[in-house]
């Protein structure tokens, strides 16, 4: 009688097993990554050689040239071109032709013609070959502007030192129709007093009745002031005066 035994495979794998490849695994590893870097270096040397080659047969050519064959170098230096001015063009003498007897006539009588009359009346333009550019002969005058004093505006704060004084106060009239009427009222007019301390211009900002307000302009206009003074400098500038129109007998 035969007996069969089945025999367990021992799948065991640990350090030993590990231990035993090691070796051989990382010898792969090393040769496998020097292959590589002489690969790669291999590969930039004869890179390099190539490129020399190609280089060495091209030919060279060689020229000698003495520094007299140059010329002269460029200026470093910008030079503006220089410009010609010239003097002044004497005025051709106008003669005006005046019928006179033969024995009073001038020996000589010089009669502008059109060409000099005209070269009189426009500037003289010339080219330049030698530096390029054109010469003026006539003279022209510029004449600076002088600065004109502006008004200041009527509702502009203005700064000042001191205000102007009333040296004489005009009266105003009453008006004739507000006097019949019996109509009494104030005005405020607003007056531009001047450098000088003259009136020089004269609103009404503020009436009872328009029948005074002219009235009230007439006295503002006629009467006189002191300057106003900024920084010991006379100014113009804007002041309120009231006028007060009332009837004898009444405040």
């Amino acid at each position: 009688m035969t007996e069969t035994v089945a025999l367990q495979q021992n799948n065991v794998y640990g350090a030993f097993e590990l231990k035993k490849v090691y070796p051989r695994n990382y010898a792969i590893g090393v040769g496998l990554a020097i292959f590589l870097h002489l690969l790669l270096i291999g590969s930039y040397w004869f890179t390099q050689v190539l490129s020399k080659e190609d280089e060495s047969g091209t030919p060279t050519v060689r020229m000698k040239i003495n520094y007299s064959d140059l010329g002269p170098p460029p200026s470093i230096e910008n030079v503006a071109p220089q410009i010609q001015v010239a003097g002044p063009v004497a005025a051709p003498t106008v003669g005006v032709p005046v019928p006179v007897p033969d024995e009073e006539a001038p020996p000589e009588q010089v009669i502008a013609s059109q060409t000099e009359l005209s070269a009189q009346q426009a500037p003289a333009l010339s080219e330049d070959l030698t530096g390029g550019g054109a010469q003026i002969t006539q003279d022209i005058k510029i004449e600076e502007d002088k600065p004109k004093d502006e008004d200041p505006d009527m509702n502009a704060f203005v700064a000042v030192e001191k205000l102007p004084e009333m040296v004489f106060a005009a009266k105003p009239e009453y008006p004739e129709i507000a006097k019949r009427a019996g109509i009494t009222g104030k005005v405020f007019v607003k007056v531009l007093i001047d450098k000088e301390g003259r009136p020089k211009k004269a609103v009404v900002i503020k009436s009872d009745s328009e029948l005074f307000n002219q009235a009230a302009i007439d006295a503002a206009m006629k009467s006189a002031f002191s300057p106003a003074l900024q920084n010991q400098h006379p100014i113009s500038v804007w002041i309120v005066l009231p006028y007060r129109f009332a009837l004898e007998g009444q405040n």
